[in-house]
């Protein structure tokens, strides 16, 4: 999608995105990811507005963030704690934070903003490289659903209400395995379009770009309740092991 960079999600999303992004997993993610962070260092790709790195300070995690758009971290920065916590600006695909890390994670399908597979396998070396032996690194990310689609388009309503109505428009392209989202809201107070494009990838995708940085997969779950993985599952929780020195 033409002009859409790292910092546009944050661009065009940071003024609502606590309000319309809640995916009502976060006190789950947190229990779980509280396992792996206790008592080490940790890192979150794509840190956002802190939705689950300060509650996971407030745990007691020793939490850090890399983040491509500064609005979301001016809104993460105006929460209790927030302004606690260290941020990286940059590219989560080739930025780094400083030093060595014990746990880096990248939840809520954000690997898949990185539009390109070249991008992703990058991400993954980086969070390899920045990851202490014996480290681990932990995705969230759904697996695809392509019965959406028909002749590779999709058109569903999100939302219907008396004075307002949401709905999402979406092109496959089965080659790159890209899926260029537009969100259209009508509301008392006008029109607006926020656009999305993704990347997705199968698990055994994200399993050869773990191998390739030098990770191995150690768990993977279909939930945060860590739920058995299986052919239904319509998202993983996936954790790759760095070896140890």
């Amino acid at each position: 999608m033409k002009g859409y960079g790292p910092e546009t999600f944050g661009e065009l999303n940071a003024g609502d995105y606590d309000r319309l992004h809640d995916p009502g997993t976060t006190d789950a993610a947190v229990d779980l990811l509280s396992e792996f962070a206790l008592p080490g260092r940790t890192l979150e790709l794509a840190i956002g507005t802190g939705r689950v790195a300060l509650p996971l300070a407030r745990c007691g995690c020793r939490i850090e963030g890399i983040e491509a758009s500064a609005e979301m971290v001016a809104k993460l920065r105006e929460k209790p704690g927030g302004a606690d916590i260290p941020v990286t600006l940059g590219d989560m695909a080739s930025v780094k934070a400083e030093g060595a890390f014990d746990f880096i994670f990248l939840i809520f399908n954000t690997l898949y903003n990185l539009t390109s597979q070249e991008a992703q396998v990058r991400c993954f070396a980086n969070a390899g490289e920045m990851l202490a032996p014996g480290g681990a690194f932990l995705i969230e990310a759904f697996v695809p659903d392509l019965s959406q689609f028909h002749n590779h388009r999709s058109m569903q309503p999100r939302h219907i209400s008396f004075d307002r109505l949401a709905i999402e428009a979406a092109i496959h392209d089965p080659v790159t395995q890209r899926i260029d989202y537009q969100y259209l809201r009508f509301t008392p107070d006008g029109f607006r379009m926020t656009p999305l494009p993704m990347r997705y990838a199968w698990p055994q995708e994200t399993d050869l770009m773990a191998q390739l940085a030098g990770l191995t997969l150690e768990s993977r779950w279909g939930g945060w309740d860590k739920r058995a993985f299986a052919a239904d599952s319509r998202m993983h929780i996936s954790v790759y092991r760095k070896p140890g020195a």
